[in-house]
């Protein structure tokens, strides 16, 4: 019964929104906004979960000693400090002096820090990619050059080089970037049909 019970409520709410969306009207828009609600519980719920088992984690991470077990106190203390100061009645909520300062002064810094990190494998992966050695390869490190020197003041051979980089964004570029997404809105509907069928039942676990 604890899997038919999720089988039958994701097949009767997917059903149900097929129908709503094709079908509109007020009661069918009540009952969607009624549904939307449901969705925001069950999202605090699910916030409730990751913090749970992120602390579960790190605790087992303390205990069995990893070579990283010291992080876990500073991703704990963040936590908990963020949830208390967040919590504090007497906090202005996102106003509150520790609160932002601890925002802008710990959480912006990090984040500047994981997107340069991120830099240096986006040059390493283009390197490796624009390397010449088959012709598609080719035509691909022209394309990038151009689009590269788009941003570059190069006198009269400017308007050339932009007409190019736009007719390269405009044309086989656009082609792709709707083929993916066709690719990908076929893929979403096939995952979903999948899902309210039972036939893809990873949400409940192993088995």
């Amino acid at each position: 019964m604890k899997r038919q019970l999720p089988l039958l409520l994701v097949f009767v709410s997917g059903i149900f929104l097929v129908i709503q969306y094709f079908v509109p009207a007020e009661i069918s828009d009540r009952a969607y906004e009624f549904m939307l609600d449901w969705t925001v519980i069950i999202g605090i719920f699910a916030l409730a979960l990751g913090i749970w088992s992120l602390i579960r984690v790190s605790i087992e991470k303390i205990q069995r000693k990893t070579h990283d077990h010291n992080y876990t106190y500073i991703s704990l203390a963040g936590l908990f400090a963020m949830i208390i100061l967040g919590l504090n009645p007497w906090s202005a909520g996102l106003d509150d002096y520790t609160f932002s300062h601890l925002f802008r002064f710990v959480m912006i810094p990090i984040q500047s820090t994981m997107f340069s990190l991120l830099a240096f494998f986006i040059a390493s992966a283009a390197y490796r990619a624009f390397r010449a050695r088959t012709v598609v390869s080719a035509v691909l490190l022209v394309a990038a050059l151009i689009m590269m020197l788009r941003v570059i003041p190069l006198g009269p051979l400017s308007v050339y080089i932009n007409d190019t980089s736009n007719w390269l964004l405009l044309v086989p570029n656009l082609a792709a970037k709707r083929a993916i997404i066709i690719g990908v809105g076929l893929g979403m509907v096939a995952t979903a049909l999948k899902v309210v069928l039972g036939i893809e039942r990873a949400y409940l676990g192993k088995d």
